[in-house]
C-alpha cells in the first residue's frame, strides 16, 4: 500500500491527482490538501468522474507546522507532494521530519519579503533528513525537474563530458486573454522580474532583469522572442555536475505581455514589500494576482503547443565534439482534454507524479535532500514517454550562436 498525501490544490496539483490516479498500481491511496477546500473537493469530482477513483480531501493551513504534522499523523502517508506556495517548503519539511513521512515538491524554497530563488534553505536539511532515515526530492516539475533529467540522461548516454548547457522553456499557447499568467501569478512575476543570472566560467553572471533577448525558432511553435532569466536548476546543475562551463536559462513572452509588465511594475503593482491602504497592510503583487484570471481557468480557452527542452554541446562518446537538443512538445488541448488543465499545469504535474513514484517504488530512494540529477535518469525518462511527455533528441549543426 502506497499512501500519499498531495498538498496544494492549484493546476499543478490537479494535474498531479489525475495521474496518481490513473496508476493505482503505484499511488493507492491518494488524500488533497489545500487551505481551501472546496478546491480539493472540485478536483476529487473530476478524478471520481474521469477515472472511478475516490480521493480524500482535507482544509489544511501548510504554514502551520503543528496542523501538518496532525495530518501527517492522521493519514499516515509514504510521502508528501508539495505543490503549494514554494513560501511553505520549510513549514512543509519540518511536518515530515516531525511525522516521520518523505518528501517531494516542485519548487525551490523562497522568502516572502525577497524574490530569492535558492537551495541553500532546503540543502540545510540534508542531515535532518538523513538522520531520520528519510527522502527529501526537491524540484520534481518540468524546468526545475525534466530539464535535470534530461541533462543527466544525455551525459549518461551520449556525453563524457559537457560544456554548456541551454534549458529553453517556451509556451506557444493562447489563451485569448489581454494578460494572464500560466501558473502562480506572484511567482511567475517574482521570477521575471528579478535579476537575471546564468552560470559562466566559474562566476554567476548577472544582467537586469528582461534584459538579453534573443530569438529561436521552436518545432510546432514557430520562432519566438525568449529572455534570459535566473532558474534554479542552473545553482543545482552546477553542483552537481560542476563541469558545466556555462549554463544559461531562456523563457519565451509575447511582446503584449512583456509591455503589460512593463507597465504594472512602473506603477508598482509588482511590489513585494507591503503597502498601506485604507489602513490596512497590502502587498501590490499579492493584490494583482487577486484580480488576474486564475491558471486553472484558463484550460478551456488555451490552444497551441509547449515546447521546453535542453542544448549541450560538448565531447560525445565517440570523442567527437557535438551538440544535441532533447525536448518535449505537449499540446494545450490534449492536456485539457485528459485532466481538464492546460499545458503548463500538465507538464509540471506529470513530471511530479513520476517523481512521486520513483520515491514509492523504490527506483529512487536514500535518506537525506536530494534533487534531480542526482538519481538514474533512465526510469524517470521511460515514465515521461509512457505517460503524456514523450520526449525526443536530435542531433544540432552546433551549439547556439549567442
Amino acid at each position: 500500500m502506497s499512501k500519499v498525501l498531495v498538498i496544494g490544490a492549484g493546476g499543478v496539483g490537479s494535474v498531479a491527482v489525475h495521474k496518481m490516479a490513473m496508476n493505482q498500481d503505484i499511488f493507492s491511496h491518494i488524500s488533497l490538501a489545500s487551505r481551501t477546500k472546496s478546491k480539493c473537493d472540485a478536483i476529487a469530482a473530476s478524478v471520481k468522474e474521469r477515472t472511478g477513483v475516490v480521493i480524500d480531501t482535507y482544509g489544511l493551513d501548510a504554514d502551520d507546522v503543528a496542523a501538518t504534522t496532525a495530518l501527517l499523523n492522521q493519514i499516515k502517508p509514504s510521502l508528501v507532494v508539495n505543490l503549494a506556495l514554494p513560501y511553505q517548503d520549510l513549514n512543509i519539511m519540518d511536518a515530515c521530519l516531525a511525522a516521520g513521512v518523505h518528501y517531494m515538491d516542485t519548487a525551490n524554497y523562497e522568502p516572502l519579503d525577497v524574490a530569492k530563488f535558492e537551495y541553500h534553505w532546503q540543502w540545510a536539511y540534508q542531515d535532518r533528513f538523513k538522520d531520520a532515515g528519510l527522502a527529501a526530492l526537491l524540484g520534481s516539475g518540468f524546468d526545475p525537474g525534466v530539464t535535470s533529467v534530461f541533462t543527466t540522461y544525455l551525459k549518461k548516454h551520449h556525453f563524457d563530458r559537457i560544456d554548456t548547457l541551454d534549458i529553453l522553456d517556451c509556451n506557444g499557447g493562447d489563451h485569448g486573454q489581454a494578460f494572464a499568467t500560466n501558473f502562480n501569478p506572484e511567482i511567475n512575476i517574482r521570477e521575471v522580474t528579478a535579476v537575471a543570472r546564468h552560470w559562466e566560467n566559474g562566476d554567476w553572471v548577472e544582467t537586469p532583469a528582461m534584459s538579453v533577448k534573443q530569438s529561436f525558432d521552436f518545432e510546432a511553435v514557430g520562432p519566438k522572442n525568449m529572455y534570459l532569466m535566473y532558474h534554479e536548476e542552473i545553482e543545482s546543475l552546477k553542483t552537481h555536475l560542476p563541469e558545466i562551463k556555462r549554463i544559461r536559462f531562456w523563457m519565451t513572452f509575447g511582446d503584449a505581455y512583456i509591455t503589460h509588465l512593463n507597465v504594472l511594475q512602473a506603477v508598482g503593482m509588482t511590489r513585494i514589500d507591503p503597502v498601506m491602504y485604507e489602513g490596512k497592510e497590502i502587498i501590490p503583487l499579492q493584490f494583482l494576482k487577486a484580480v488576474l484570471p486564475e491558471p486553472a481557468s484558463l484550460g478551456p480557452t488555451t490552444k497551441g503547443k509547449t515546447n521546453i527542452g535542453c542544448i549541450a554541446t560538448g565531447l560525445g562518446k565517440d570523442g567527437k565534439e557535438k551538440t544535441l537538443y532533447i525536448y518535449n512538445i505537449c499540446d494545450h488541448e490534449d492536456a485539457y482534454a485528459e485532466t481538464g488543465n492546460q499545458a503548463v499545469s500538465y507538464t509540471t504535474g506529470v513530471p511530479a507524479m513520476i517523481g512521486a513514484a520513483m520515491l514509492l517504488t523504490g527506483k529512487w530512494s536514500g535518506a537525506g535532500v536530494w534533487n534531480m540529477e542526482q538519481f538514474d535518469p533512465d526510469p524517470f525518462m521511460d515514465m515521461l514517454n509512457a505517460h503524456g511527455l514523450p520526449w525526443q533528441v536530435k542531433e544540432l549543426d552546433g551549439p547556439l550562436t549567442f
